[in-house]
């Protein structure tokens, strides 16, 4: 391409036969279909965000191996680190009613044996000649490329490859930003929290959080947000109590107020322990940010909606999970409950159908996600308020895709349960960080010896276990993902702390000797 107005015209091309391309690879025709998964981790900042093993957040996608189910469809999997065998293996095996070596045959899996901190996309178009690997694996007239997450670099890359990309355009990308967000929940009419968006330094800063101080004056924190944070890693707490001759009751002017809250943004506390003022401002100046009230109730709950806009116009609601949050004031996402609370489940899935909309109306396609916070109010029931907007897969996306990649069932959007084929419910909790130092050493092999010896593993006849997954950082860092399944919640509670009781004693229990 000569330039950035050839791309565009490029791709544009390509994404209008993507409805037809999707509702191939979506269906259950006889027509055959090439999908290409780029599990790219392509966000701003990647390489700073202090995640012991971010990288294979590249094996989150493997459930795309589901669409190996259709005897026509062939797909090509690419990794920055190369996945072991053995979990491959298991996830097909999880496929139920199709040989593995059916499948296998029909899979490519392509690693790049480059671990470096860059987006995955990135490293492919700086290889032409993988480039052209990938164009000789598939079929262009019924090919198509989904990812993880869609900005310019993997525009670039459908181009080179010549196939739609199944994601939101680039030019949109700005609507999953934080200030993106709150602009599509004003447009939508749902709840918020008091904040200010479109914040660029530290005065943009020291002013708005200046004026909510003066709205709210019973606001003891601030949260501020760098506008394409990854996982809470762009978030910070400035703690207004330790400002008590700044407080509005103080009698203190408005000019003095903003030169206290200024002179206090370097001593936030940065949810990313590597983060300094400096290179927080730096990003901030270069992406934006956003500025809103920190809720101080003990109770409160960060629920999630999945929802998926189609190429076709449909919108769906695909679930709604309760997110478990840890670290600094609870800013880190640790893994999900699904489903939401009843109390608060068919409220969250009214508001974000609102959110989805908008962005629908915008030109929004592919699956996202509407977080929300929830706040036990005095009469028993929750106060809402929409938090963010990601226009791309996230980390509850995987556990009920591997959950639907087992059972084959559905989500019920009436009741906001998941059925079998059967109509039972089901229910999980799923980690993609269920770690340990003793784990560390253990094998993919090891990991499936201990689940099948214990009798972890997830069973068809009694629809429950433990399904496995992101286990890249399994002997390395000692950490891997599960997701623990059972008829009730008190179920998947079960096996979910069976696993981790089952793990410590495995590993604990063992002591490696050596002889000279």
């Amino acid at each position: 391409m000569s330039g950035r107005g050839d791309e565009m015209n490029a791709f544009r091309e390509l994404q209008s036969d993507l409805a037809r391309r999707w509702a191939l690879a979506d269906g259950d025709g006889p027509e055959p279909r090439d999908i290409v998964v780029v599990p790219s981790l392509s966000f701003d900042g990647i390489d700073d965000v202090s995640i012991d093993g971010v990288i294979h957040y590249e094996e989150r996608m493997l459930f795309t191996l589901n669409l190996l189910r259709h005897p026509r469809a062939r797909l090509v999997y690419v990794t920055s680190a190369p996945i072991h065998p053995a979990a491959l293996d298991y996830m097909l095996s999880l496929i139920s009613g199709i040989p593995n070596q059916h499948m296998r045959r029909r899979l490519t899996v392509l690693s790049l044996y480059d671990s470096s901190l860059v987006p995955l996309s990135i490293k492919i178009l700086q290889r032409p000649r993988v480039i052209e690997r990938i164009r000789h694996l598939i079929r262009p007239e019924c090919g198509l490329m989904t990812s993880f997450t869609v900005t310019e670099a993997e525009r670039s890359l459908a181009v080179a490859l010549g196939i739609p990309l199944y994601g939101v355009d680039p030019e949109l990308s700005w609507l999953g930003t934080k200030s993106g967000s709150r602009w599509a929940f004003r447009k939508a009419g749902v709840p918020l929290l008091p904040g200010a968006e479109d914040l660029r330094s530290g005065a943009d800063l020291a002013r708005a959080i200046s004026e909510l101080w003066e709205e709210h004056r019973s606001l003891e924190r601030m949260v501020v947000k760098q506008n394409t944070g990854f996982s809470g890693q762009g978030n910070a707490i400035l703690d207004l109590t330790a400002l008590p001759e700044a407080s509005p009751s103080s009698g203190a002017s408005r000019a003095s107020r903003e030169r206290a809250i200024a002179d206090a943004l370097p001593e936030m506390r940065f949810v990313d322990p590597h983060q300094t003022w400096e290179s927080y401002a730096e990003k901030l100046e270069r992406e934006g940010g956003i500025v809103e009230a920190f809720v101080e109730a003990e109770d409160k709950r960060a629920p999630s909606c999945q929802l998926r806009i189609s190429p076709e116009g449909s919108l769906d609601m695909i679930s709604t999970h309760d997110q478990l949050v840890e670290g600094i004031d609870g800013q880190i996402y640790a893994g999900c409950r699904f489903p939401a609370d009843a109390k608060y489940r068919a409220a969250i899935q009214r508001d974000a159908l609102r959110v989805g909309e908008v962005l629908q109306d915008e030109g929004a396609v592919g699956r996202l996600a509407v977080d929300f916070l929830c706040v036990p109010a005095r009469d028993g029931s929750c106060d809402h308020y929409a938090i963010e907007t990601n226009l791309r897969l996230g980390g509850t996306t995987h556990p009920m895709m591997l959950l639907r990649m087992m059972t084959d069932g559905q989500y019920d959007p009436d009741t906001g349960l998941y059925l079998t084929p059967r109509g039972e419910p089901q229910f999980y909790v799923a980690t993609d960080s269920m770690r340990a130092d003793s784990y560390r050493g253990l094998l993919v092999e090891d990991l499936l010896d201990i689940a099948a010896v214990n009798g972890l593993h997830y069973q068809a006849w009694s629809e429950s276990g433990v399904l496995f997954h992101f286990t890249g950082t399994l002997s390395e860092f000692g950490k891997l993902g599960i997701t623990a399944v059972g008829k009730s919640p008190a179920e998947a509670d079960h096996w979910f702390e069976q696993t981790r009781q089952v793990l410590d004693r495995e590993t604990k229990s063992q002591r490696c000797t050596s002889k000279n």
